[in-house]
């Protein structure tokens, strides 16, 4: 198996497993791989450096604790990505997905026609901008393929 560190074209930095290097060409040769954040198909292998399990941890020699040498280890885009992915799971989990309907349904909540929930879906841009107008509270959140679905 070979974990590989992969990246975007915007950027994302994300991770990917692999029977062999000829598996991993041949998905990315078939857009099969994509960027989780963005749904990119664009990616690019990073440089990594084996690791190598030799059996026993070898302790920190530093006296500072170990939380505080991975915060500074770790990147802060990682850190960025992994809180925004929270905050969509978190969304879908918390809100009920109208789909294509999301205007209307806005506009019924906003107006008292409907029970007040949070409700998610897809809104053309005109849409968005229409319900901004009216007074109606909405975010566009892009949702990552991935979270759509099962993931494998």
């Amino acid at each position: 198996m070979k974990v590989l560190n992969l990246q975007c074209t915007h950027r994302h930095v994300f991770e990917g497993w692999f029977g062999s290097e000829d598996d991993f060409q041949d998905q990315l040769g078939r857009q099969l791989v994509e960027c989780p954040m963005c749904g990119d198909t664009a990616i690019a292998k990073l440089p990594s450096a084996p690791r190598l399990n030799l059996g026993a941890q070898p302790q920190p020699t530093s006296s500072a604790p170990a939380t505080a040498r991975q915060d500074v280890a770790a990147a802060p885009e990682a850190a960025l990505q992994q809180a925004w992915l929270k905050m969509v799971q978190h969304v879908m989990a918390s809100t009920e997905d109208v789909g294509e309907r999301f205007a209307e349904e806005a506009r019924r909540i906003h107006y008292g026609e409907s029970e007040d929930r949070g409700i998610r879906g897809q809104a053309s841009r005109e849409e968005t901008e229409a319900l901004l107008e009216e007074g109606i509270a909405v975010l566009p959140l892009p949702i990552p393929k991935a979270l759509k679905g099962p993931v494998q």
